[in-house]
């Protein structure tokens, strides 16, 4: 990105004293990648492409690390053999999908989804370290799994967690595998909470039973639900990239999500689509398709509150549930 560049909406309106890294001009040479991004499908997973849409639209090259080269994409086999190409930022948003109804919860799936998340971020932390000229920013995303569910405990960016169970202690060894000791690059960890939008995420799979007036809350709907617009997610990711004062873990949650139960917004997806929500799924019948230690992802939940994405000066472009789902389902 050139020095022309101009503040814009995925940098929020920063407090006096943050500076945005690209508005600036800091960038890599010419036709190097400025932001290089490791996604599901090489950037075009549900989140990779949102994020890679936002990005190019504010002047980044985007560079995808997939397993095989191309256009925009370098393999990881380059990556192993020639090191990080000169780039200003990185991001990794891979894992493998914990809640695909099609894997069967076992000790091979479980490999599977610590090896996706924590063996991909070590290799990158890995070349960014090793880079002759590193990256300003490194980026990863995770998710409010790091905190323990609760119907009524808060949750900032500071409050403990990760060590109660199998997904805490995942997110635990993960944001762990980021850390580059004694490196110049600027870490941000955004832990997710649900991400809802168009054409995949966990809505994707709800629209057609709450169409045909078949849907309705998990178990007994009074879990949190802590959720986060995709176009929210994508901007917290740019805004991190972009600001040079943020550092450290973002909660990437609506604000208003603490307040949000999974019967609340399964009255409002309803609503939103002009039907009932009168059939709610059993409890047991999650446990049956998921298994028990993944059901309780959607059976249980975390009030989280987004208190130092806010402070960072990034703003919300969906705060609210129901203008997120109007904007969803139109």
């Amino acid at each position: 990105m050139g020095a022309g560049h101009e503040r814009g909406r995925c940098c929020g309106d920063a407090a006096p004293g943050t500076g945005c890294l690209f508005c600036r001009g800091m960038m890599a040479q010419e036709h190097s990648p400025d932001v290089l991004s490791l996604s599901p499908g090489g950037g075009t997973g549900f989140v990779g492409r949102a994020l890679t849409q936002l990005l190019r639209s504010r002047g980044h090259q985007v560079t995808h690390v997939s397993r095989r080269g191309g256009t925009d994409r370098i393999s990881w086999e380059e990556l192993s053999h020639s090191g990080l190409p000169l780039c200003e930022a990185v991001v990794n948003l891979a894992g493998e999908n914990v809640l695909n109804p099609f894997r069967r919860w076992n000790d091979d799936f479980c490999r599977e989804v610590v090896s996706s998340r924590v063996e991909t971020t070590k290799a990158l932390a890995k070349a960014i370290g090793a880079a002759e000229q590193p990256p300003r920013a490194w980026v990863l995303v995770t998710g409010v799994g790091f905190y323990r569910p609760s119907p009524t405990a808060e949750y900032t960016e500071d409050s403990a967690g990760g060590d109660f169970d199998f997904f805490s202690r995942l997110v635990s060894s993960w944001e762990a595998a980021a850390l580059i000791p004694g490196s110049p690059t600027r870490g941000v960890v955004v832990r997710s909470g649900v991400v809802l939008g168009r054409d995949g995420g966990a809505i994707s799979q709800m629209l057609l039973p709450f169409r045909l007036g078949l849907g309705g809350p998990m178990g007994s709907g009074l879990q949190p639900f802590p959720w986060i617009h995709i176009q929210d997610l994508a901007g917290i990711v740019c805004h991190a990239l972009e600001t040079e004062s943020v550092r450290g873990v973002l909660n990437g949650v609506a604000p208003s999500s603490p307040g949000t139960s999974n019967g609340t917004f399964a009255q409002e997806l309803a609503a939103a689509l002009g039907r009932p929500a009168l059939l709610p799924v059993p409890a047991w019948a999650v446990r049956a398709l998921f298994g028990a230690e993944r059901a309780a992802m959607l059976l249980e939940g975390q009030r989280v509150l987004p208190k130092r994405t806010l402070e960072s000066g990034y703003r919300f472009i969906f705060p609210e549930l129901r203008a997120a789902l109007k904007d969803i389902v139109a």
